[in-house]
């Protein structure tokens, strides 16, 4: 059974997306990315060139590829620069589905804004973007994205970068209860398991960059990552047993071959 991703107008073959930054070059950026079998990579438009055809550029190593450059907004603090970087990522190269990600504290947990995100939300979404909003892992401010016109709600598992995995997931299923678009776990994954938690709570898929790019060996972790987020989906559709407080037999009475009485 085909089993995508549609956020919006855009569907995908893969519930896991990866990030571009903190890898050692690009060559090692594309070598995961693949490995992972991710069509969505995320790029920070203020961090990696995506739109300078004279420098080195990230796009020019995924020409060819099955994989989407998704622009993010890391390093806007305001509404008002992530609606101007978004529009000019747009002009440059034809961009229309974002990762809308606007920073509250910048100096420790980097939680988001998310009164700056709503408002970049709902101008984004009137302006015809793909909108993918990065928020707080709350039930109540994903509904109320979900409502600007998010096409996808991003909550955190953990602060970005900590590897941390998922901190309360209880949240999780509250915000998938909460909501219609796509849940799309992001911030805290640091090994595979945490994606299969994430997959098994209902999530519709995940992010992570760092447990790929800080991985000793990050191509071994990105085909992990592609068959964790595989087998989290997989035990999620299928609807685990119910948990007992007691032992439960694996083979019925019936037709059982007693001795001495038993």
């Amino acid at each position: 059974m085909k089993d995508t991703l549609k956020v919006g107008k855009y569907e995908f073959e893969s519930r896991l997306i990866v990030g571009s930054g903190k890898y050692k070059d690009f060559q090692t950026t594309k070598e995961a990315t693949l490995a992972s079998g991710s069509n969505l990579i995320t790029v920070a438009v203020r961090r990696v060139n995506i739109t300078n055809k004279n420098e080195e550029n990230l796009t020019d190593y995924f020409n060819g590829t099955n994989i989407t450059l998704l622009p993010n907004s890391a390093g806007c603090v305001k509404a008002e620069e992530a609606v101007a970087l978004f529009r000019m990522v747009r002009d440059a190269i034809g961009l229309d589905l974002i990762k809308l990600e606007i920073i509250g504290d910048t100096a420790k947990t980097l939680y988001p804004d998310i009164i700056e995100t709503l408002k970049a939300c709902e101008i984004l979404a009137k302006d015809d973007f793909t909108v993918m909003s990065y928020t707080n892992d709350d039930p109540i401010t994903a509904k109320r994205l979900e409502n600007a016109g998010s096409a996808a709600v991003m909550p955190l598992a953990a602060p970005i970068g900590s590897g941390l995995g998922i901190q309360n997931r209880y949240n999780i299923i509250f915000i998938k209860e909460a909501v219609k678009v796509p849940v799309i776990v992001d911030a805290g994954i640091g090994c595979a398991s945490d994606a299969v938690i994430a997959m098994e709570t209902g999530a519709d898929a995940v992010l992570t960059n760092s447990a790929l790019a800080y991985a000793k060996e990050p191509i071994i972790m990105a085909k992990a990552m592609k068959h964790a987020v595989i087998a989290g989906r997989g035990s999620y559709l299928s609807g685990r047993m119910a948990k007992k407080p007691f032992a439960t037999a694996s083979s019925p009475d019936n037709g059982i071959i007693r001795f001495n009485g038993a």
